[in-house]
């Protein structure tokens, strides 16, 4: 039988969690209240994270388990699933929208958050991860922030990761910009970079191409941007097309849908070079967080700088490397300047030319 819902007091808004003993972590024994808690005990912090920004929700209504899928362009019967789209019915009506383009220039009224209360309710609904996208409702076609995702290859591990945010952090001072780390929940370093809103999606993903690439010019062993797999070998990916139109990165505080219920933690650099993603749970950030508050808030107060060197760096390297666009993501519509999107190995002699360009027969 299910438990009676429960009301919680955000402010001055009233938000009702349905089901609240319902287990959503069955290995650690957290149920659904536990983490709708968890989301008012670092609110000071997850605010900000979301502050004025489209949000798509990561839903897990029924809570984590080892057999449950999240459902995926490719395959739509899991039992999670992302929504982009604000609710149509039963949203609160102070949650506040933002209209958002997608890559193929259709539309979509998203959730918004604007106060706490709407980021308890969007736990309320069973999301465990929030993704915000990089531009703010001010101006939802201008990019605010650079998200740059390191992401380890198989071979390499979360410490391979951190050392490479190190030496990132000094490329992205010497293109004039201060970059915040903080864990991906599993085994990924993301660096958050703030900007000013001077450029669309294009010039910011470029603006990430050209940081990871002089990324792996100094470290060409431990480093790639190489977009096929099988060409990255045991380095860490900077994953460029995170920076995309309709791409997004779980934000701070975010819940992993995985065993132990770690989360994305903010860090300071400091940190860094010790730290371990199973060292923060949804528990120990409650304690953490009551102890030190949000590491993050130099972050928010920093001075958001402009992109152009970084821009510059991409036009030197086409200009005098040949290295240009990079693939988009392949649910994408073709873009100006990308090469195909056909991994090298079949790119067999008699379809392809050396350029890389399809010869019709």
């Amino acid at each position: 039988m299910a438990t009676p819902a429960t009301e919680l007091s955000i402010g001055e808004r009233t938000v009702r969690v349905s089901s609240p003993d319902k287990i959503y972590f069955p290995e650690v024994g957290l149920t659904k209240l536990d983490v709708v808690n968890y989301v008012v005990a670092v609110g000071d912090g997850f605010l900000p994270a979301l502050q004025d920004r489209p949000v798509t929700m990561e839903r897990w209504p029924g809570g984590y388990s080892p057999d449950a899928k999240l459902s995926t362009r490719e395959s739509r019967f899991g039992e999670a699933f992302y929504q982009k789209r604000a609710p149509a019915k039963g949203m609160p009506d102070w949650v506040e929208t933002a209209v958002i383009t997608f890559p193929s220039g259709r539309t979509a009224t998203q959730v918004c958050v604007t106060e706490l209360a709407t980021i308890v309710w969007m736990a309320q609904l069973g999301t465990l991860r929030w993704h915000p996208w990089a531009v703010s409702r001010a101006d939802t076609e201008k990019v605010d922030q650079l998200r740059i995702d390191l992401d380890p290859q198989p071979g390499t591990d979360f410490a391979d990761a951190a050392v490479a945010a190190a030496e990132l952090r000094s490329v992205l001072a010497d293109a004039g910009l201060t970059g915040f780390c903080k864990t991906s929940g599993g085994r990924g370093v993301h660096v958050f970079v703030p900007i000013r809103p001077d450029h669309g999606f294009i010039e910011a993903r470029h603006a990430v191409i050209a940081i990871g690439r002089e990324l792996a010019r100094r470290m060409p062993k431990q480093v790639t941007v190489d977009w096929w797999k099988e060409e990255r070998g045991e380095r860490v990916f900077i994953d460029f097309n995170q920076m995309a139109r309709d791409r997004t990165i779980a934000s701070a505080y975010s819940i992993r849908p995985m065993p132990t219920a770690q989360v994305s933690a903010p860090l300071t650099w400091d940190e860094l070079p010790d730290a371990a993603p199973e060292d923060f749970t949804v528990p120990k950030m409650r304690t953490r967080f009551a102890e030190r508050g949000d590491v993050w808030k130099p972050f928010y107060a920093t001075e958001p700088a402009g992109i152009d060197t970084a821009l510059e760096w991409y036009e030197r390297d086409e200009r005098d490397h040949g290295l240009g666009e990079l693939p988009y993501p392949p649910d994408y519509p073709k873009m100006p300047g990308e090469p195909p999107r056909v991994q090298p190995s079949k790119k067999v002699s008699e379809h392809w030319d050396e350029q890389g360009n399809r010869i019709e027969k």
